[in-house]
């Protein structure tokens, strides 16, 4: 949604390739010839990763690994693990004969493979570069137990909201910064004549996605960590005001492409098309990768397609992303060095360079990224510092916040069905959420 461990001295010998110095006659007078190549450390080794991108995310990630190749002499394969990583790695963790690192889609996968005894700690010299680079709360969410296991290599971006920019000059809005700001203005293309949401409730993950910048936002970043580990119930009157918060939206029908009935029908990224290939509606509520299925609408991003930052709420300006854990399942020589790379600042700056990417690590500089939406989404993650929050829903048992159907997904549905009263639905969450950290 991861035999010796490594050489002795690879991290050295990584870091120092390319810069062995060129051979020399050893004797006086002995004829010259053309300067041996220095020998690259992990010259003949073996990597297999396994990752759920593919097309356009596996090309790019693809150019990253080949820039480790050529600095280290290893040779790197790649396997798409499809949308079901556990899935894929399953049966290969049960057979003995698992990829050498895996790309984790979810944090709770991390704890899950970690409790099976799966996953290999992480050396000392990958863990230096995590804490050179990254906040220590992206090292707490690849950990389990007390021991680190993961590395945060790719982020998505969740706080933002797309809107369709002939649609705001039309009802003569800019991008609001508050959540009031946010519903008048809501109010105002309304009146226009179009309605200003267009909901991916079909999806329900969408609709988790809202409530944890709602409540990150009200809420503060204290009572976010408590609520995604279910140290304080949902019954929690901070629960409540955040759900009272979105009935703002989905209270009115005329503020959502299709009513209420309509936005529970319509699933991601139907949403998007809805927005920019229909001129149906005027916002979406989504991450950066909105910009993907824009783009295959004919939306130019930037220019017919644009961002603002998610609105205030409350006292927090909210970040909340997604992402991708690496971790390593085998003790080989190569999974460690590798790791390492990820983690540091050359290898993010390598990715960061190419289309779809957003890195973590907050040594990575903005002016890297090739477009100005990019520059702006990764400033958001480095000022947002210690704010920064993961996705609610992907850190909590699967059966709660990641099932069709089911526990929060199902339980935000109805509330969008009918979002009369908060407190009932605050309660139906807590239900869900005990059974599922029972």
């Amino acid at each position: 949604m991861r035999k010796a461990v490594v050489l002795a001295g690879l991290a050295v010998a990584v870091a120092a390739c390319g810069n062995a110095p060129t051979t020399t006659p050893q004797q006086s007078g002995a004829a010259s010839s053309a300067p041996a190549a220095a020998a690259k450390p992990l010259e003949g080794v073996n990597i297999e990763i396994a990752a759920k991108w593919t097309g356009e995310e596996q090309a790019n990630f693809e150019a990253v690994l080949k820039a480790f190749q050529d600095k280290t002499g290893a040779k790197v394969t790649y396997a798409s693990t499809g949308e079901d990583t556990g899935a894929y790695l399953g049966p290969r963790i049960q057979g003995g004969s698992p990829p050498d690192i895996a790309v984790l889609p979810q944090p709770g996968l991390v704890k899950q493979y970690a409790d099976q005894k799966a996953l290999k700690p992480l050396s000392a010299e990958v863990q230096k570069q995590i804490d050179d680079n990254y906040t220590p709360y992206w090292k707490e969410l690849g950990s389990a137990d007390g021991q680190v296991y993961g590395v945060l290599v790719k982020a998505a971006h969740k706080s933002i909201i797309w809107y369709r920019d002939a649609a705001f000059t039309d009802a003569g809005v800019q991008a609001p910064t508050t959540w009031d700001e946010l519903l008048k203005t809501a109010q105002a293309v309304s009146d226009s004549g179009t309605p200003p949401f267009s909901l991916c409730g079909a999806s329900g993950w969408t609709l988790t996605d809202l409530f944890e910048n709602v409540y990150l936002s009200s809420a503060g970043p204290e009572k976010y960590d408590q609520l995604a580990k279910h140290e304080i119930p949902w019954t929690d009157a901070s629960v409540v005001t955040a759900l009272e918060k979105m009935a703002g939206i989905f209270g009115k029908k005329d503020y959502m492409v299709g009513g209420n009935t309509g936005a529970l029908q319509t699933d991601f990224p139907t949403c998007v098309t809805q927005v920019y290939g229909q001129d149906k509606g005027a916002m979406v509520i989504e991450a950066d990768f909105v910009a993907a299925s824009a783009t295959q609408s004919g939306a130019k991003i930037g220019e017919s397609a644009k961002v603002f930052p998610f609105p205030k709420v409350g006292e927090t300006a909210p970040v909340v992303l997604g992402g991708d854990i690496a971790v390593a399942l085998k003790e080989s020589p190569g999974a460690m060095a590798l790791l390492e790379y990820l983690a540091s600042k050359e290898g993010g700056e390598v990715w960061a360079k190419l289309p779809g990417y957003l890195s973590p690590n907050r040594n990575v500089s903005p002016d890297n990224y090739p477009s100005d939406l990019t520059k702006q989404l990764a400033q958001t993650i480095i000022s947002a510092g210690e704010s920064v929050r993961y996705d609610m829903s992907d850190l909590a048992p699967s059966a709660f916040g990641g099932t069709d159907g089911k526990g929060e997904w199902k339980v935000l549905q109805d509330f969008l069905r009918n979002p009369a009263d908060a407190k009932a639905a605050a309660k139906a969450l807590e239900t869900e959420a005990a059974k599922a950290w029972k």
